[in-house]
């Protein structure tokens, strides 16, 4: 088979990668788990230095003087942190277990589904810990608007325009 066909039936066989190659199966496979590590990667690392921090606060003598809203927003969003936490490392032991079982494409799929609930459990625990810290700082009801406005913000940028992106896909390129 010369090079020119191989191509040819990989076209025949794949379809156009994000840069407008064709790809196979495999191929596309391997492109997505390399940039879907990339990405968890990110998240990782900030949930586990927000985890950290949160565990920490237990153990320092201003958290004596919580009160038990702040003391049950703090529970809720440990409990969140390492929800995320396992979440977001979940893909890794996925891959770990299933290696070399040929399962690749679903492997991909499966780690993808984990780092969207995992981003979920992000953005709850960001919103918990920061109405905790707002509401220890400012003593009122502004830290519920300020957070809630965050929230939104998170959910505009985290979801929205991704979705938004891939409904308007086909019109941007006209």
């Amino acid at each position: 088979m010369t090079v020119d066909s191989g191509r040819a039936a990989d076209r025949a066989e794949g379809e156009r990668s994000e840069e407008g190659s064709y790809e196979d199966e495999k191929r596309r496979a391997d492109r997505r788990w390399t940039e879907l590590l990339q990405e968890v990667r990110v998240a990782q690392m900030g949930i586990q230095i927000l985890l950290g921090f949160l565990l920490s606060v237990a153990f320092t003598e201003r958290f004596e003087d919580l009160g038990s809203a702040d003391r049950t927003i703090y529970v809720v969003t440990v409990v969140l942190g390492s929800a995320a936490t396992g979440t977001l490392i979940a893909p890794v032991a996925l891959h770990r277990f299933v290696t070399g079982h040929r399962m690749k494409p679903q492997t991909v799929e499966w780690a993808s589904r984990l780092t969207i609930a995992g981003l979920v459990l992000l953005l709850c625990t960001v919103t918990c810990a920061l109405l905790l810290i707002l509401r220890v700082v400012l003593h009122n009801d502004t830290a519920w608007w300020i957070v809630g406005g965050l929230f939104l913000w998170f959910v505009t940028v985290w979801f929205l325009l991704p979705a938004w992106a891939r409904a308007t896909r086909g019109a941007l390129r006209r």
